[in-house]
């Protein structure tokens, strides 16, 4: 049964209910707290491209290739094609010698706005660069590239590397390849469906990357959590939760679209999923801000400066503020 996580009110009359479920595991994949079902199926979407970079990383493109930090945080990105997004992903085509045109992204125009209006006013063209799941596809051509696979139908379940990323999603998962249902992501790319717990087991393993026994993973899920925290500005960009949160380097996290989140909390080796069921993103803000409060996160300021970022008051197109949003969930605690 889903709980109501977020209510929203206009004149004081309730005018949207929010619900969804929220999972959050231990370090041995236990259920410790919850809303909702923790078990609830759904599609990782966005929030499992750190996982989906890990088989280039481990197979070595980042030496092979000279990859910066700010190249390999980039392979986990849902970016909004701001300036410094673009000069990175030309940066990375640069050194690894891969075309625009293999990619198979639609050509699309920057999520961000201000970026959006720049294209406009100058060639107005869209390019499958500014597709917001880009840095991943690049990641992945250049594992192929180096490997020699076919850059060809890179994308295709059945392709070498889109099983070794399925291998490896199945053993951070702590869940069956056979078991994950396969969907097909927006972006071309396969998609994952799995239990909100299994997500949060992935990404405590990416908070602590001791809990991995396999030592390839362990170093490659370091150097890319370390990118995703030194550079939180390419995972996401201006205004994103992703780039805020991974300012705490006590935090990995990722969002994927259609209202799925999670994050991993390193000193506390916890990992947390969760899934709005309308799809909305607009509610993450406030339901992190009410996770960490309610399981007594030590770094108040973050909690802070989300509040200021990603406020409860609703705000009409004139800037007026016309309504709140409230946070009504609350955890239940229980012991594995």
């Amino acid at each position: 049964m889903e709980s109501v996580l977020v209510k929203e009110y206009r004149a004081d009359i309730m005018e949207c209910a929010h619900h969804g479920h929220i999972s959050i595991v231990n370090e041995r994949g236990e259920v410790t707290a919850s809303a909702g079902d923790p078990d609830f199926v759904t599609f990782t979407r966005s929030a499992a491209k750190p996982l989906q970079a890990i088989a280039a990383i481990r197979g070595g493109i980042a030496s092979r290739f000279g990859l910066s930090g700010k190249e390999i945080a980039i392979m986990t990105a849902s970016h909004v094609a701001e300036p410094e997004h673009v000069e990175v992903l030309e940066s990375f085509m640069q050194k690894t010698g891969l075309s625009e045109t293999e990619l198979i992204c639609a050509p699309s125009y920057p999520l961000n706005e201000r970026s959006k209006e720049d294209v406009l006013r100058h060639d107005g063209s869209k390019r499958r660069l500014y597709h917001n799941c880009s840095g991943k596809h690049l990641g992945v051509l250049a594992y192929c590239k180096m490997k020699g696979y076919p850059l060809e139908g890179y994308a295709d379940p059945e392709h070498p590397v889109q099983k070794e990323i399925i291998e490896t999603v199945s053993m951070m998962c702590g869940i069956k390849a056979e078991q994950i249902v396969l969907g097909t992501d927006g972006c071309g790319f396969p998609v994952f469906g799995l239990p909100l717990s299994a997500m949060a087991s992935a990404y405590v393993k990416l908070a602590c990357p001791d809990l991995i026994a396999d030592e390839a993973t362990r170093e490659a899920v370091t150097i890319i959590t370390q990118a995703m925290n030194r550079h939180p500005e390419m995972v996401g960009g201006s205004g994103r939760l992703d780039s805020l949160v991974l300012q705490d380097s006590n935090i990995i996290a990722k969002g994927g679209f259609k209202g799925v989140y999670c994050f991993g909390l390193k000193k506390e080796r916890l990992g947390i999923a969760f899934k709005v069921l309308d799809g909305s993103e607009e509610e993450w803000g406030l339901i992190v801000q009410a996770i960490l409060e309610q399981t007594g996160y030590a770094n108040p300021s973050l909690i802070r400066q989300m509040k200021e970022e990603f406020t409860h008051d609703i705000y009409n197109d004139a800037g007026k503020k016309v309504g709140y949003a409230d946070t009504v969930f609350q955890l239940r605690f229980t012991q594995p």
